[in-house]
């Protein structure tokens, strides 16, 4: 090869290597127009924004699921949780009329229940699977008998005489210069300590380390324990901030309902994002827009009037092809290096 073209040739892998690693931004925006399209002139300022909005929820969960993927486990449990921690803050609420003292307490139940998967995973050793997966189970029974049996109610309800309600509630629908959605910065805000997180500190190389290649990671002195407890704990925590932005956003939980499916619609965020589900590999910034995605798929589902029955259908199609465009993506650069070779 000569000079020339080796350099001619560095500006298309460059261009090639970009383009890979941020498609989740081409897939966005791509997502975006059809959805635009479909829509028409119907689209507004305030609709746009509302997709923001309408994935914070399941946009902060995923972030907490993108880690749990990137060390090589999965973490059904987090609509479970979002009900238990959702039902049991308004309980706290109601009982302390304070927002700050529930937003404390959903934290910290989050750390709570994420640290319980996190010690049976890191140091018990049992299949990340098996135990979020009962957890899943246990979590969301537990927030359906406490309100049946103790609160004797159909739905934990906050209590809209108490003096800090209308300030609570009316958060959650503002807005921030009138424009953006308070939720919605906050999700930005989560992204962003993601992110930094993931990509500047010692914790985030770690825990793509642990994801990578466990055996090396143990020679290279790193606890793989302390850092998948860790991994779902923090994953516990996003779950907690989630569940108080879904208070002041509705008011109240149904626990029978509330975070059902959320475990998939985290997981499809992830994938559509880039992160691979092998492990050790993506961007946590691609969390953002593969939610926000995924939020857009279904209003164009709801544009095109298809029948609410088949809506998780279509859901579940698109997820099997995002894993296999991310299993298809490596056996052709293989293929291509070959036939360059």
């Amino acid at each position: 090869m000569t000079p020339s073209s080796a350099l001619s040739g560095r500006p298309k892998q460059s261009f090639t290597r970009v383009l890979g690693n941020y498609s989740f931004v081409l897939i966005f925006i791509a997502i975006l127009m059809v959805y635009l399209i479909i829509n028409a002139g119907a689209t507004t300022w305030s609709g746009v924004m509302n997709i923001l909005r309408h994935s914070t929820v399941v946009g902060i969960i995923a972030f907490g699921m993108g880690l749990a993927i990137i060390t090589g486990g999965i973490d059904l449990s987090v609509g479970s949780m979002l009900s238990l921690i959702g039902g049991f803050s308004v309980v706290v609420f109601n009982a302390t009329n304070s927002p700050l003292i529930t937003l404390v307490f959903a934290l910290l139940a989050g750390l709570a229940l994420g640290s319980i998967n996190g010690l049976l995973i890191g140091w018990v050793k049992m299949p990340p699977f098996i135990v979020t997966l009962a957890n899943m189970m246990i979590f969301r029974s537990i927030a359906q008998y406490y309100l049946r049996s103790v609160e004797r109610k159909s739905i934990y309800n906050m209590d809209g005489t108490l003096s800090s309600y209308d300030a609570f509630y009316n958060f959650g629908q503002s807005k921030l210069f009138d424009l953006i959605p308070m939720v919605g910065v906050i999700l930005v805000l989560v992204t962003v300590i993601m992110v930094f997180l993931s990509t500047s500190t010692k914790s985030g190389r770690t825990i793509y380390a642990v994801g990578s290649n466990e055996r090396a990671a143990v020679l290279a002195g790193i606890s793989v324990e302390w850092v998948r407890t860790s991994v779902y704990a923090i994953t516990g925590v996003l779950s907690g901030l989630a569940a108080f932005l879904w208070l002041a956003m509705n008011g109240a939980v149904d626990p029978a309902t509330l975070g059902r499916s959320n475990e998939m619609y985290a997981i499809a965020a992830v994938v559509i994002g880039g992160v691979s589900m092998s492990g050790g590999k993506g961007k946590l910034l691609g969390i953002l827009f593969g939610a926000m995605s995924y939020n857009i798929i279904d209003k164009i589902i709801a544009a095109m009037r298809f029948d609410a029955l088949i809506n998780d259908t279509i859901k579940g199609a698109i997820l099997l092809v995002a894993v296999l465009i991310q299993i298809m993506i490596p056996v052709l650069r293989g293929r291509l290096r070959k036939t360059r070779d």
